[in-house]
């Protein structure tokens, strides 16, 4: 495979003294189909927030 399309690299967010997302990294190639699963509360939503910019 090429370079990826994304790359995320120790991303981490942390909300008052909770980290919500703690250093995930992965990469994203072109034609790659990814999912992420997790309980409630897990950091999803915070995740693709962080990847689009979203505050």
């Amino acid at each position: 495979m090429g370079a990826p399309i994304l790359r995320l690299k120790e991303v981490s967010k942390t909300f008052g003294g909770l980290r919500a997302v703690d250093r995930v990294s992965f990469d994203v190639s072109e034609g790659e189909i990814v999912g992420l699963i997790g309980p409630n509360g897990a950091g999803k939503t915070t995740l693709f927030n962080l990847i689009s910019g979203y505050n």
